[in-house]
């Protein structure tokens, strides 16, 4: 009986661990699928993991479209600040340059990010 017992628990955690590796692989995580609060916090994680050298396209994979985003010619280049909610300040429906945090690219590579990037930007 005791067997029996057994096999059956091993059993239920092997169609568990199945299960879970089912969900994880067939229904990923994709920011336009989460909500405002899933997605904040989505982007506040993958923003912390950021290399400089990526590239926007590989920054538009990962975290989908910006909440805002502004763009300019500087001498033969371009810059562009594309910004992500990453902290709620007011219920109001509105996503502010506040609420969000920059990233900064400079012909489609990113430069930087964080406080000051958007003054970087302007000043560029």
């Amino acid at each position: 009986m005791n067997g029996k017992v057994l096999k059956m628990i091993v059993g239920g955690f092997a169609l568990y661990g199945l299960f879970v590796y089912a969900i994880v692989s067939f229904f990923p995580d994709k920011p336009e699928d989460m909500d405002w609060r899933d997605r904040e916090a989505y982007n506040k994680v993958q923003i912390g993991k950021l290399k400089l050298g990526v590239s926007k396209d590989e920054i538009l994979a990962l975290l989908g479209s910006p909440d805002i985003t502004e763009a300019k010619t500087v001498g033969e280049g371009s810059l562009q600040v594309m910004f992500y909610r990453t902290q709620h300040m007011k219920s109001d429906g509105i996503t502010t340059q506040n609420e969000c945090t920059p990233l900064l690219f400079e012909d489609d590579i990113l430069v930087a990010w964080g406080d000051g990037v958007y003054l970087n930007f302007l000043e560029g």
